[in-house]
């Protein structure tokens, strides 16, 4: 990932340490944390919790509410796009209406 800016590096290593929380207890899923910013202010923040559900994206939509419109989510993988146990991540993060998705990438 090249960052927009200094902004998006550090929201992303908050995702980051925020997957760390989960590290070792999210099987058979990875640990993922989640981090929804609006106007510079963090709205919303998750991790993958143990057995894998619910997902970080929409532990943090849910905190988020009404307030992650017109948001930035960032996350440090990129959020399924298949139906499972729970429905996409991707559908979640649309019909909240945040705009902007940056995920961990190398």
């Amino acid at each position: 990932m090249t960052p927009r800016n200094a902004s998006d590096l550090g929201y992303m290593k908050n995702a980051l340490a925020l997957a760390s929380r989960g590290l070792g207890t999210t099987a058979p899923n990875p640990s993922v944390g989640c981090v929804i910013v609006n106007d510079g202010l963090v709205v919303g923040r998750g991790w993958t919790q143990p057995g894998g559900r619910p997902h970080a994206e929409t532990q943090a939509l849910a905190i988020a509410g009404l307030a992650a419109k017109g948001g930035t989510a960032y996350v440090s993988l990129e959020p399924c796009c298949h139906q499972g146990q729970t429905p996409p991540c991707t559908d979640a993060l649309i019909e909240s209406g945040v705009t902007r998705v940056v995920i961990a990438a190398s």
